[in-house]
């Protein structure tokens, strides 16, 4: 089986919280993150939207792009409005043949504000669940259309954020729009990673394998602290700096033949937690997980020819 690891500027560059954020350019982010051994990196802020611009870039580093966030509304706006927002995205992830595009649902969400405790997240009732499934599946199945498939990003204070929530999301939606399993998301909101994969793996198609630091999100008021301020307290990490078993995650994924990318997507203060020192911990853990699980890691980042 083989298997790609990839990263997220985020621990680079905090879209949410500007004041976690290393002031290096887009070419440092990638030396460092290629350094460490990565093979990919997703889009973050300070990429071009041209692939003319991209490639380049991409092509000096040695990655390639493999993946990024698209921040979806259709819990409480239309199919057309998200068609004409997503549609120079596909354009450029197809230019540059990315993997797919990460929806991430930030409709009625409190992850982008500080104000709003954890306690106060959206819930959907039953009938909501079921129509926004069918709703994020045509989409879905529209982007395919495009060339372009979409991974769908349970998250923290959004409307799809508990293991229930997540399971009702699966039950309700259609093979048109595969899954993101982020570890650290789902352990954040008290889920069971193990019984996540064997529930849904026949429709994961991306992996971020976020760790947690169980004590900070243990210690959380969350009927008074939000989501941004627990990133700032450094409720997450990378894989081998915190709490989760990324040796049993891996295996689970093995056991079911998942081949594709693992991306490291730690948001963190990196004043505390330095970013190329971070990806050099997450990288070597994931290699050592990865070989035991029988896994092969390909090395090749831009495609030679």
């Amino acid at each position: 089986m083989k298997a790609k690891l990839g990263m997220s500027p985020i621990a680079w560059w905090n879209d949410d919280l500007p004041e976690l954020s290393d002031d290096v350019s887009l070419e440092e982010c990638l030396r460092q993150s290629r350094g460490a051994g990565f093979t990919g990196m997703e889009q973050g802020r300070r990429f071009p939207s041209n692939p003319d611009e991209m490639l380049p870039i991409l092509r000096a580093a040695d990655v390639t792009l493999c993946g990024g966030w698209f921040s979806g509304t259709l819990v409480n706006e239309e199919l057309a409005a998200n068609k004409d927002r997503i549609a120079p995205m596909i354009a450029l992830f197809k230019a540059v043949n990315a993997p797919c595009i990460v929806y991430g649902e930030v409709g009625r969400s409190i992850q982008g504000d500080r104000s709003k405790p954890l306690a106060t997240k959206p819930r959907l009732s039953d009938d909501e669940m079921k129509a926004y499934a069918r709703r994020v599946t045509e989409f879905g199945e529209w982007c395919a259309e495009q060339g372009m498939p979409l991974s769908y990003h349970h998250h923290m204070a959004a409307v799809v954020e508990t293991e229930p929530e997540l399971d009702a999301f699966m039950r309700n939606s259609g093979e048109g729009i595969p899954l993101l399993l982020d570890a650290g998301h789902l352990a954040f909101a008290g889920g069971d990673v193990l019984r996540a994969i064997d529930n849904h793996h026949a429709r994961i198609n991306h992996v971020h394998v976020k760790d947690i630091r169980k004590p900070v999100v243990d210690a959380l008021d969350r009927s008074r602290q939000s989501f941004l301020d627990a990133v700032a307290l450094g409720a997450f990490t990378v894989p081998g700096d915190g709490s989760l078993d990324f040796g049993a995650i891996v295996k689970r994924f093995a056991d079911y033949g998942y081949e594709g990318w693992f991306v490291v997507e730690a948001e963190q203060d990196p004043r505390k937690a330095p970013p190329q020192k971070m990806a050099e911990i997450g990288h070597a853990e994931l290699m050592r997980v990865m070989t035991a699980a029988g896994y092969t890691v390909e090395t090749e980042g831009f495609p030679k020819g």
